[in-house]
């Protein structure tokens, strides 16, 4: 039984290990359309061999988790041209 619990144990610790921050959380304004805009703060890390840009509104609420496609490695600016085009599509349903 000892065994099982070590081995959970460090299964565990290695899926935690497995997940880095590449870009902290970090708050910004959207323009959805028009002067409409949207207050959201993302944070992109990769888990495993994966990339997400987790995004949340300013009072953490989660928003939506993209999986972002292998290789794909971008800059700020880029990060939020993709949560323009997934706000517009959350709000949008």
């Amino acid at each position: 039984m000892a065994i099982a619990t070590i081995l959970a144990d460090i299964n565990q610790s290695e899926t935690i290990m497995t997940r880095a921050t590449i870009q902290n959380w970090t708050d910004t304004e959207v323009v959805l359309s028009g002067q409409k805009q949207c207050g959201v703060k993302y944070q992109v890390y990769r888990e495993g061999d994966k990339n997400f840009l987790d995004m949340r509104s300013p009072n953490d609420r989660p928003i939506h988790t993209l999986e972002l496609p292998d290789g794909m490695k971008l800059d700020k600016s880029s990060y939020e041209v993709l949560l323009r085009y997934v706000l517009l599509d959350v709000v949008a349903a």
